[in-house]
């Protein structure tokens, strides 16, 4: 049920649903059939539960209101061709109007209808539907929103029966496209990430979208068809300045391609239309990465080559998946090792076996001794680090490969205060960040190259919130910003825009900042642990803290919540799929085996980090 899941032993639950036969009888709607007992009418689905696929079951002959109201709010859920049973619930002239592709609507649970006061004589009554709104989801992009109530109405009238002799009750009003419970959202429907050209680049961002899990309702198309189809629509809004496709205008799958599937030597043939039947050699290819990675987020079926095809049949250009997978940027940084900092304040390096601490990994001055440190992090080279002094007051940069000296901090913090200096370091592929959390003088740095002098970025949309921590993804266009204002934490995802003038200086900002976990009262903690994914600490309104995934949409993974650990105090987790959750806790530095609990590695430590 989502981008990771095949790839992610923690994530997301197994795509493709087993399928449950239901009969319809005099059912609204039904989500599985028992094999004894009564028969009882089923309603949206309240829970989530991947294993059952919805039939839906057209209106009985006189079925009263509530059973219409019932049954088209399941029908809803199905995935009926062109939703025609559903249809059979509405009036000819609401049929004609209803477009359930133009929107989705997702709710916490399935919508709750309540009937009008009075009685049913008259022709006309009006249901009203109520929960919790927490996303819209507009074609293909997922837009969480902050939980709030949410209010439509189905009117229904009641009209005469094609053969004159009596009058039945249709909906004749509806919510705009599709409400559904989020259960019911996710049995349905597949997150993957599309994935784009980072603006002046050879690497590649994830634009995450949904897609249906099987056949599409409304344009016939599998999984693999709408997954290019989508790519093919171009970025989300949000992602258009910071990212490029060589995709010409118009270009799509060639008209009537509704499925496509790889032959037995996994190669995938591609039939273009001719708006993207002429370009060079060279766009092809890079057209044809974009399509196998994205096409990798799909657990079934597995693409190992692709071949775009022109519209009449002939290739185009042919790539290999181990040619695409180069510009993965989670790829970069092999090392399983997690650096941390050990109750010497020194930074150290924990293998893969428990326990096994591997001092020669870290020489040069964070090493050594020669400074007390707070906080980490290591560039994805894996050459050089950057290290927050115990005091919070000084930033360094040094090499853990070889010995060298300390050398004068990047930047110092003037702030009286340890909580409100330095938070802890971050580094994208190339450039060092950190936040100075001085209430005097608050401010995002950047150091390019990992190097001095340090340059201010301006942050668009903090209202006066101070960035606590901060995590830069390794394309190095999105941040996740951790932010406090009035006692509150919130998780924010901010886009990096970086702009070069004539003179060859660059000008770094962090522009439309968006919730990134709406649903969570606070944040405490974060890391990027996939493509377009965080892990979090953080906690619902009146729960407990809990660590758990979630995409940058804002949406919450199926599997997302983790095994209970206790006093959370750091996460650490990174876009390489092989690599290991870890935090620190009140067990020390803990990993999460897969299908396993919480394993101690180191019983004292802190900050552990990934490269990045």
């Amino acid at each position: 049920m989502g981008a990771e899941g095949r790839r992610y032993g923690h994530g997301r639950a197994t795509r493709f649903s087993a399928l449950l036969v239901c009969a319809g009888f005099v059912l609204a709607g039904c989500a599985s059939m028992p094999d004894s007992g009564d028969v009882e009418q089923v309603k949206a689905t309240q829970g989530p539960d991947s294993q059952v696929r919805v039939y839906a079951v057209p209106p009985r002959d006189g079925a009263r209101p509530q059973e219409i109201v019932d049954g088209f709010l399941e029908a809803m859920t199905s995935d009926d061709p062109s939703y025609a049973t559903a249809r059979k619930y509405l009036t000819k002239r609401w049929t004609k109007k209803w477009r359930p592709e133009s929107l989705t609507t997702v709710l916490t649970e399935a919508p709750q209808s309540a009937a009008p006061a009075g009685r049913e004589e008259g022709d006309e009554l009006t249901y009203a539907l109520s929960g919790e709104l927490i996303a819209t989801v507009d074609r293909h992009e997922y837009k969480s929103v902050v939980p709030t109530q949410y209010g439509g109405a189905l009117r229904l009238v009641r009209q005469n029966t094609p053969d004159g002799k009596g009058k039945e009750w249709r909906i004749d009003a509806a919510p705009e496209g599709l409400v559904l419970g989020e259960s019911d959202f996710l049995r349905n429907h597949l997150s993957v990430n599309k994935y784009y050209w980072a603006s002046g680049q050879n690497s590649v961002v994830a634009d995450p979208v949904y897609i249906r899990q099987r056949q599409d309702p409304v344009t016939r198309m599998d999984p693999v068809a709408q997954t290019i189809s989508a790519l093919f629509e171009g970025p989300a809004h949000w992602l258009i300045p910071v990212v490029d496709s060589p995709f010409p205008a118009g270009a799509g799958l060639k008209k009537g391609i509704t499925s496509l599937t790889p032959d037995d030597q996994g190669e995938l043939k591609v039939p273009l239309n001719d708006k993207a039947s002429n370009v060079g050699g060279a766009v092809c290819k890079r057209m044809a990465t974009q399509m196998l990675l994205t096409l990798r987020e799909l657990a079934a079926p597995r693409v190992e080559q692709v071949q775009l095809q022109r519209a009449d049949g002939s290739p185009l250009c042919v790539l290999t998946a181990d040619q695409a997978d180069a510009y993965a940027l989670e790829r970069l940084s092999p090392s399983p090792n997690v650096y941390f900092v050990d109750s010497d304040h020194r930074m150290a390096v924990v293998g893969t076996q428990p326990k096994n601490i591997d001092k020669a990994l870290v020489r040069g001055p964070f090493g050594d001794g020669q400074v007390k440190i707070g906080t980490v992090a290591v560039a994805r080279s894996l050459h050089r680090a950057a290290a927050v002094s115990q005091d919070g007051k000084s930033l360094y940069a040094a090499s853990i490969v070889s010995d060298e000296p300390l050398a004068a901090p990047l930047v110092r913090s003037g702030a009286p205060r340890a909580t409100d200096r330095l938070s802890g370091p971050s580094w994208d592929r190339n450039d060092l960040w950190v936040a100075d959390r001085d209430p005097a003088n608050p401010r995002l740095l950047r150091f390019a190259g990992g190097k001095g002098p340090a340059q201010e970025v301006m942050v668009d949309g903090l209202d006066g919130a101070r960035i606590e921590s901060l995590r830069v993804s390794a394309d190095g266009v999105r941040m996740a910003l951790l932010l406090s204002k009035d006692g509150k934490s919130t998780l924010e995802i901010g886009r990096v825009e970086r702009r070069t003038d004539s003179a060859g200086t660059t000008t770094v900002s962090v522009v439309e900042l968006r919730a990134a976990a709406p649903r969570l009262e606070s944040v405490t903690a974060l890391s990027w642990a996939g493509p377009s994914r965080l892990v979090v600490v953080g906690k619902e309104t009146g729960g407990v803290q809990q660590v758990r995934y979630i995409q940058t949409d804002g949406s919450l993974t199926p599997a997302g919540g983790l095994p209970g650990l206790n006093k959370v105090s750091a996460v650490a987790a990174t876009e390489d799929e092989e690599q290991l959750l870890v935090a620190i806790s009140d067990d020390g530095l803990v990993r999460l085996m897969p299908n396993a609990n919480w394993q101690t590695m180191v019983e004292k430590g802190a900050s552990p980090v990934y490269p990045g």
